[in-house]
């Protein structure tokens, strides 16, 4: 039989459907593009936008594909399993298990619904030998939230913090080199908190990973501020195979707004946290989230946090409007922007943000840096450097081929570079 698998959202999502593909192919199931017998959607719920196009996926594959399986799962699903119009409904649990579940219900042919309680589960076990659309590599080392920000679902979705286990995780990345993959991005809801219910650190973790034969870059997908300790800074400046870029989060540059949100920091911290990062590694790009129509946030102390953001100079920030998300703190707040407001301050930051990216990349033209090459769905070949910055080479080496680039010019939003040797 054909599957289709279709995923929205985080990069832990990402993991986890390919996880989907590679039990599916060995089991005996052909991914394909369309007119598949299986089709599977796994879902994001970080803003309403998110559910939005999850439902309308949903109704999509079910109207053109009506004699097809269709499996939905994932953290849209784990909120709103009664709404779900699919064969089988899997919230963020037993996802390992859909190849029984798939079984069951071509012999029963009755609607499959496995949503538990996912607010005390264990870490669910997935181990990927191979990425079918992915020249480098993730690896879901951490599950859950505990954090609780007044904006955000996840935790509701997630459950949990929970954390693969120490020795697992070195196996899969170990396997993960030995099939060719040269970049491995460590990915989790709360990649910061990893192994703390074992009494484990993620800088123990990385001191381990980057003694592993053959593996040419770690790259953390996002870290608190609050959780980058002395000891991962020193471990990113000293040791090359430790990507020269950290995204970390700032969601808001107001005290008062940040207080609201229930951050754990504040915005002087957060500055200082920072040019300390920077003194320490000199090159290195930060990346951030941003929210922007907080309920309460004024015009004041939106200028706070542009203020903010013109004294930390981050390379790129990704902003969103605040979606409301029932069942959290910020829901049943008062003062909520008007969606016009949150346009109009989002259209600001992101002009802010591509000033920041083109002073930043220009910044880098003649410097060296080394990459592996990955073809983009336009064709395009690209050398991600050490510190993310995407840069467009002209070659026939093939992808995962690691090469030294010398960015030569920026152009329309784009970085140029030709391979060299160093």
């Amino acid at each position: 039989m054909t599957f289709n698998l279709h995923t929205f959202g985080c990069k832990v999502n990402i993991y986890e459907s390919e996880y989907i593909t590679n039990i599916m192919e060995e089991n005996g199931y052909q991914l394909v593009e369309k007119d598949a017998d299986i089709y599977i959607i796994n879902t994001c719920t970080v803003t309403n936008e998110a559910d939005k196009k999850d439902r309308k996926q949903i109704h999509m594959t079910r109207r053109e594909h009506p004699d097809a399986i269709l499996i939905v799962m994932g953290c849209y699903t784990q909120l709103n399993k009664d709404d779900i119009d699919a064969d089988i409904v899997l919230g963020n649990k037993y996802k390992s298990k859909i190849i029984d579940l798939i079984e069951e219900y071509k012999k029963n042919r009755k609607k499959i619904v496995m949503v538990d309680d996912i607010t005390k589960t264990n870490f669910e076990d997935m181990y990927i030998h191979r990425f079918v659309n992915h020249t480098r590599a993730f690896v879901k080392v951490q599950d859950g939230c505990n954090a609780f920000c007044a904006y955000c679902a996840i935790p509701y979705a997630r459950g949990g913090l929970r954390s693969k286990d120490f020795d697992k995780v070195i196996d899969e990345v170990t396997n993960l080199v030995n099939n060719g993959y040269k970049e491995i991005i460590l990915t989790g809801i709360h990649t910061g908190r990893y192994g703390i219910e074992k009494h484990e650190t993620l800088y123990h973790l990385l001191t381990e990973l980057v003694k592993i034969k053959g593996i040419f870059r770690i790259r953390l997908s996002s870290i608190e501020i609050n959780e980058i300790t002395d000891d991962i800074i020193n471990l990113i400046k000293d040791n090359n195979i430790m990507a020269k870029h950290l995204h970390i989060p700032l969601q808001s540059g107001s005290n008062d707004i940040l207080k609201l949100m229930n951050r754990l920091y504040d915005k002087e911290y957060f500055i200082k946290r920072v040019e300390y990062i920077r003194k320490e590694i000199p090159d290195i790009s930060i990346t951030t989230d941003l929210i922007v129509g907080f309920p309460g946030e004024t015009e004041e102390y939106f200028n706070e946090t542009i203020d903010t953001l013109n004294k930390i100079k981050f390379t790129k920030i990704h902003t969103f409007p605040y979606s409301k998300r029932n069942g959290t703190k910020a829901a049943s707040m008062d003062n909520h922007i008007d969606g016009t407001t949150k346009k109009c301050r989002v259209r600001e930051v992101l002009n802010l943000s591509d000033m920041f990216e083109s002073n930043y990349y220009k910044s880098k033209i003649g410097n060296i840096y080394d990459g592996i090459i990955e073809t983009r769905k336009d064709g395009k070949k690209i050398v991600i450097s050490s510190n993310y910055i995407p840069v467009e080479v002209k070659t026939n080496l093939e992808n995962n081929t690691v090469v030294n680039v010398k960015i030569t010019r920026c152009e329309n939003d784009s970085v140029y570079g030709e391979i060299t040797e160093k």
